[in-house]
């Protein structure tokens, strides 16, 4: 019975001592597993910040030089080879080529941006609604007013206005300057209007065309308009009643129409703009067309200026021109296709000029008449029946 007792305690015993092992083998498995979680989260966030810091340093390197420089400016700044060479590119400082020539030193000149940016984002838009404002006004003004009317209807009697060679002179001019005009216009406006109706390809023919054209018939034009100053500027000089014309509108929009000469002010005025225009214009052309003077770029862009508003004025004005020669006056057209107008018409708006020529055409004939024997029917009259 004792050794059974006795059995019974050992076996206890040795269950008690496995437990009390088991037990401190798990908490030293706790303890090595709470290490091991510590030491993987403490290298976890030593990577984390190393790349943070690699980062950071990356970004502050290229800032170093700016703040050596502030720190102690009179040490001038660290040399940028670079950004030296761009500048003096830039600012359009002369270099070395064996290229000789005018500014053939000048790698890149920023004037020519400046030229484009003005080309493109103002004369282009600003001159494209000044044409059109001005033709819009007419459409407007010939809906509303109508043509003037001869007074009274035509007589039927003819008067001369302008010789032969008046007339050869007028559509010499008339014919360069809508030439020069249509062919400036698609160079300016081409690429907005006529690229999509020919495409690329067609616009390129068109355009080169237009240049050509443009660059042969330029200095013809010079030309035309000494002919048209010498021809017509005796009778374009002030005279006495042209302001009281202009102050009246010329009878344009009622009252009745002002007394004038050979050429109302309107026409003077118009007359002065074609010349100094067209002046400018054949100036400005030459320089662009023939590059052989020794002129420069800086030049060459001011006369792209000049002539690209030059030629929008002109051609502005001359549509109000056009449409007072044809439908916005009745009878005028005729005094540039067989040069008479009708005798009511020269009353009517040039009365002061009629008088002149009837008070001229008496005197012709009774010198005539007076001299040699000749009769009226012989002597050349500007008078005649329609």
């Amino acid at each position: 019975m004792a050794r059974k007792v006795y059995a019974a305690v050992m076996m206890s015993r040795a269950r008690l001592r496995v437990v009390i092992e088991s037990s401190a083998v798990s908490g030293e498995g706790q303890v090595a597993m709470a290490a091991h979680k510590k030491t993987g989260a403490r290298h976890h966030r030593i990577i984390v910040w190393s790349l943070l810091s690699l980062v950071g340093l990356t970004l502050l390197l290229p800032l170093i030089p700016y703040a050596v420089a502030y720190v102690n400016p009179e040490t001038g700044g660290v040399p940028n080879p670079g950004a030296d060479l761009w500048r003096a590119v830039r600012e359009a400082d002369v270099g070395t080529t064996q290229v000789q020539g005018v500014d053939t030193g000048v790698l890149i000149n920023a004037n020519g941006e400046r030229w484009r940016h003005f080309r493109m984002n103002q004369l282009i838009p600003i001159g494209a609604m000044l044409m059109g404002s001005v033709l819009a006004l007419i459409v407007l003004f010939y809906l509303v007013r109508g043509p003037l009317r001869i007074q009274g209807g035509p007589s039927g009697k003819k008067i001369q206005r302008f010789s032969v060679f008046e007339r050869i002179t007028h559509w010499f001019t008339v014919s360069l300057f809508w030439l020069l005009a249509l062919t400036g216009l698609i160079l300016l406006y081409g690429r907005f209007v006529l690229i999509p109706v020919l495409g690329p390809e067609g616009f390129g023919l068109t355009a080169s065309a237009c240049k050509e054209a443009h660059n042969l018939f330029g200095p013809m034009f010079l030309v035309a308009i000494l002919m048209m100053f010498v021809t017509f500027v005796k009778d374009n000089i002030y005279a006495r009643g042209d302001l009281n014309w202009l102050l009246k509108g010329g009878g344009m929009l009622g009252g009745g129409h002002v007394s004038a000469g050979r050429f109302n002010a309107g026409e003077k005025i118009w007359f002065w703009i074609a010349v100094l225009g067209g002046l400018v214009l054949s100036a400005s052309g030459l320089v662009l067309d023939f590059a052989v003077f020794g002129q420069g770029r800086a030049v060459m862009e001011i006369s792209h200026v000049l002539h690209g508003i030059a030629a929008l004025v002109v051609i502005t004005v001359s549509f109000g021109h056009v449409y007072l020669g044809t439908a916005g006056v009745e009878g005028t057209i005729g005094s540039m296709t067989n040069g008479y107008v009708d005798e009511a018409w020269a009353k009517t708006h040039h009365d002061r000029w009629y008088a002149e020529v009837k008070a001229a055409a008496g005197k012709t004939e009774e010198a005539g008449s007076v001299g040699g024997g000749a009769t009226a029917s012989s002597v050349v009259s500007p008078v005649r029946d329609g």
